[in-house]
Formats: structure tokens, C-alpha cells, sequence
């Protein structure tokens, strides 16, 4: 593993495709984004996104929907007919887990709808809170179901969170909020505890490279 990793970080062509899955191309630019302390990048979010989805498939894991990085902005800023055709193909509703990447110009964070607890949680690795974020996710379930299922959302019962710091791992520098993003929804989407610590990323940094190479989640 290590040896193929070391390949990759070596100068070559960036524009070099590394991998290519889910209508989505890696480049040897973008795997750079995984060296050391780089910040991540859409490409590199999205595909870790779609692996998860596609895990997600096999017996034993709740069934998963991640929207793209781009999907939250849209939303907030141009309202829900800018992104409702986003949907045409999947219905949302029938998936255990929605993951929703929130990128805040320099700050990768992550909200989860869980429709099997009836929650919106938002994840921020520096401790942030984004009740906002939340209620703009309970309000597109409520039009998603209008436009799609020609019926009136239920939101009784449900109950919008934002993790304190203390409650989930927070990252100790500037540069791993993609990474802690990516790594809260491996967690949710297995079903496990979130109880990694900053120490693990340089690990899961090219864990994640091997991952995006091989198309699979070790």
C-alpha cells in the first residue's frame, strides 16, 4: 500500500486520471489534495461520497444517499426549485441516511438526516453550531415530499442537533475538516461510534488514497 501511494504523491502529470467510478474522474491533482496537510476537494468528497452509497448496497448496512458537495449551497442560496430535479432519479425517502456535505468557503462540515431517529445532526469538527443548516434540511424534506410524493411531509417528532464539541472528535489544525467530514459519515454509515481522534488522519489520509485507486472501502 505504501509503496502505491508513494507513486501517486510523486510528481507526474496532474491531469493524469487515477480513478474513474460513479460519473466521476480522479486525477492525479485531486489525489494530491490527500498529501500531508491539503485542504480536500469536491472531486475527492464526492467520490468518497458514492463509495459509501454503494457500500451501503451490501447486506448489513442501512441504505444510504449522499448528495453532492455542491447541493447544500444551491439550496441555501437559490431555494429549493434550483435543486429539485437533483432528485428525479432517487427517492430519498426510502433510504435509511441522507448525507449532506456542507462546505462553508473554507470549512468542510456534514449534516445527517437519519429517518430511522427522526434527525437532522450537523457534524462540525471545530465545534460549530448550525441550527440553520438543519431546519433548511427539514424544510426540503418538507417540499421534496410535496413535489415527489404529491404529499405533506410528517415532521412530528423530529429533532434537529448540532454535535458539540465534546460529544465528536474535533481536529486540531486548519487543513483535516475534509477528512473528519468524510470520517463522521464512514462512522454513521456503519452504524458505529464516531471515536477516532486527529492522530488517526495521517493514516486515513492514505487509507483514503488506496480507497479511491481501488474503488473500494477497506
Amino acid at each position: 500500500m505504501e509503496k502505491e501511494i508513494k507513486n501517486v504523491f510523486r510528481n507526474g502529470n496532474q491531469d493524469e486520471v487515477l480513478s474513474e467510478a460513479f460519473r466521476l474522474t480522479i486525477t492525479r491533482k485531486d489525489i494530491q489534495t490527500l498529501n500531508h496537510l491539503n485542504w480536500l476537494n469536491d472531486e475527492i468528497i464526492n467520490f468518497y461520497m458514492n463509495m459509501l452509497m454503494e457500500r451501503s448496497k451490501e447486506k448489513g448496512f442501512p441504505s444510504v444517499h449522499a448528495f453532492n458537495t455542491f447541493f447544500f449551497t444551491k439550496l441555501k442560496t437559490a431555494g429549493y426549485q434550483a435543486v429539485k430535479r437533483w432528485t428525479k432519479k432517487v427517492d430519498i425517502f426510502s433510504v435509511d441516511i441522507l448525507l449532506v456535505p456542507i462546505h462553508l468557503g473554507v470549512h468542510w462540515c456534514l449534516a445527517v438526516i437519519d429517518f430511522r431517529k427522526k434527525s437532522v445532526t450537523y457534524y462540525d469538527s471545530m465545534g460549530g453550531i448550525n441550527n440553520e443548516a438543519c431546519r433548511i434540511l427539514l424544510q426540503y424534506l418538507k417540499q421534496e415530499s410535496v413535489d415527489k410524493k404529491r404529499k405533506e411531509f410528517d415532521t412530528n417528532g423530529w429533532q434537529l442537533f448540532s454535535k458539540k464539541s465534546q460529544e465528536i472528535p474535533q481536529q486540531m489544525n486548519g487543513s483535516d475538516c475534509g477528512m473528519f467530514a468524510c470520517k463522521y459519515a464512514d462512522c454513521i454509515t456503519k452504524d458505529r461510534p464516531i471515536n477516532f481522534t486527529q492522530q488517526h488522519m495521517p493514516y486515513f489520509r492514505k487509507r483514503m488514497v488506496w480507497e479511491i485507486l481501488h474503488r473500494k472501502l477497506l
